[in-house]
């Protein structure tokens, strides 16, 4: 190729680039993942502290967050590489995790069959379980015709543009707060954040959120009980108070 035709087909490829960030459906898809990206982050805050507090180094958490982009293969095979199990046993530990991802990508290659090889590389990488969610749900058929086509593919760029972003940020931040834990934390001190920040995410409507202060007011109300029976009544009181205030909240004469 000549250094005219390189720089033509940079051009393209630059114009097309924008022109996917300009798409109405590449920011829905992302406005879609930010609302359930910060219980993603959790997950993968702890996955970063888990990575540090398993005995790898810093430089090695990295390499392993950048890579395998995939939280539940990640801490399942933790506790492996931790004892030196062979590495075909690590490997097909996270292939047996990650199978779902398979009929994932049966589904989607009637949406992302008509692109390039190394372009549905990129995407079969990016994809997590949440982006190949809210894409079916947004459409639940492929696209027929190009406008179709190119509608659906920026709307999954999108979600997986923030999911990737988000979900490495909060890796990395997870690997370097667990460098700089002090020994006695733990992993059950990040645990304890990282259900704190699903809690949280969770609790978006009012309803939800005192339904989450009841729980926690009765989890240590009775933190003493026998056998862990607090978090049971812990779980009671919560679904009590959430039944009882939604029935408090329903208009008079409206049928639950």
């Amino acid at each position: 190729m000549t250094d005219a035709g390189a720089r033509a087909a940079c051009g393209q490829r630059r114009r097309a680039f924008f022109q996917l960030l300009h798409n109405p459906f590449f920011r829905a898809g992302a406005q879609d993942m930010a609302g359930v990206a910060l219980g993603t982050s959790v997950w993968s805050f702890m996955t970063g502290v888990a990575m540090v507090k398993s005995g790898m180094s810093v430089a090695e958490s990295v390499l392993m967050a950048l890579l395998v982009y995939a939280g539940s293969a990640q801490l399942a095979a933790l506790p492996l590489i931790a004892a030196a199990a062979p590495l075909w046993v690590i490997w097909l530990t996270a292939l047996c995790v990650n199978l779902r991802f398979v009929v994932f990508s049966l589904h989607l290659r009637a949406y992302l069959i008509h692109l390039p090889l190394l372009r549905r590389l990129l995407l079969g990488y990016t994809t997590g379980d949440l982006s190949y969610v809210l894409l079916v749900r947004r459409f639940p058929a492929p696209g027929r015709t190009p406008r179709q086509r190119r509608a659906r593919l920026a709307y999954l760029w999108g979600g997986n543009a923030l999911g990737w972003c988000s979900w490495q940020a909060a890796g990395l931040a997870g690997i370097f707060a667990g460098h700089a834990m002090p020994p006695g934390w733990g992993l059950e001190f990040a645990g304890t954040l990282a259900l704190l920040g699903v809690t949280l995410s969770l609790a978006g409507r009012r309803l939800r959120g005192i339904a989450a202060l009841v729980a926690g007011a009765a989890a240590v109300a009775a933190h003493a009980m026998p056998y862990r029976l607090g978090i049971v009544a812990a779980i009671a009181a919560a679904v009590s108070a959430g039944l009882a205030l939604e029935g408090l909240a329903r208009p008079r004469g409206q049928c639950p």
